[in-house]
This record gives structure tokens, sequence and C-alpha cells, in this order.
């Protein structure tokens, strides 16, 4: 009851990992391919060791002070120690006081953290986050491609039906009996 939708057309999307990781590389990547129309704003942070944790909460705090659309949160995997930032409940109480939407992207496929189930969204890989986070810009300009021809077909017929109508019309019996 308490998770929040993500936006369905993001115009920013703010991402918490590590500024030099594949992580972010990877995220780039499929926002740039999805959906280029979405900035991408990193906020760099250590995801593991006694800096993390508040690291991860104040990226937190700062993107849900700075209104981007939608927050990804995440690392690549590890060892439960290397994730445990990701399981401290300051982090998870981040997580959920944020008014902002939240991926949590933490670890490969199989890692489950504290953070994954707070979020408001849990994506497998980072890159499935990137995925998550966005729209894929070829499904729309297939939607409007579509939309344009229908529109285009409705309105011939439109006034095709119309022209057909006033040909009727102006060869009615009516307008064309002549009294003799």
């Amino acid at each position: 009851e308490f998770k929040k939708e993500l936006p369905k057309y993001p115009e920013t999307i703010g991402v918490i990992t590590s500024a030099t990781g594949a992580v972010r590389r990877d995220i780039e990547n499929v926002l740039g391919r999805r959906y280029p129309l979405a900035t991408m704003i990193l906020y760099p942070a250590s995801v593991q060791g006694d800096s993390a944790v508040p690291e991860l909460i104040n990226g937190i705090k700062y993107f849900n002070r700075n209104k981007v659309d939608v927050i990804i949160i995440g690392r690549g995997g590890g060892s439960i120690e290397d994730l445990w930032p990701f399981n401290e409940e300051n982090v998870a109480r981040a997580i959920f006081d944020c008014n902002t939407p939240i991926i949590s992207s933490v670890g490969h496929e199989i890692d489950i953290t504290i953070s994954d189930y707070v979020a408001d969204l849990r994506a497998p890989t980072p890159t499935a986050a990137g995925e998550l986070a966005v729209p894929d810009i070829n499904t729309i300009i297939t939607y409007l491609d579509t939309a344009v021809s229908r529109s285009y077909n409705a309105i011939n017929n439109i006034v095709s039906n119309n022209y057909k109508r006033l040909d009727n019309i102006k060869n009615s019996y009516i307008l064309c009996y002549k009294k003799e």
C-alpha cells in the first residue's frame, strides 16, 4: 500500500551508485538506448564499507530535495558483507521516507536486501533497473506512427463520405427536376 508508482515518461532519473563502477555505465547505456529524452544525474556514493550508509542516505535525501522523477539505487553483486549497507535500517528508512519513487537494484538476480523490499520496485540487476525506469522510445515512435496513420485514414474516410453525400444530394431527384 505504500509503494509509489513510477512515472511513465520520466524526464530526470537520479542514480545513486559508485562513480567508477560498471553499474553506472550499464544504467547510462540502457537509458541512452531506450529513452534518450531522459537526463541521468549521478550521485556518487560508496556502495560498501564504513562510508556507504551515510553516503547512500545523503544521496536519497539529495534527490528527494532536488526533484527527480525516479531514483535508482544500487550496486553490482558481491558477498553479503559487501551488500550489507543496503540491509541497514537507516538506509531502509530513508528509502521508505522518500517522496520520489525508488528502484532498488542491489546485486544480481539472487541477491536480495532489505532495500529491495522497502523500495517501490526491485530490479534483479542494475541493467534491468534502467529498463524499468524508462519506456522504450522505439515503442513510443511505433505507437505515434500508427496513431498518425489511423488519424489520416479516418479523416480521409470522413472527407470521402461527405463528398459522396454531397454528390448524392446534388444529383437527387429534387435538385435535378426540371419544370416543363
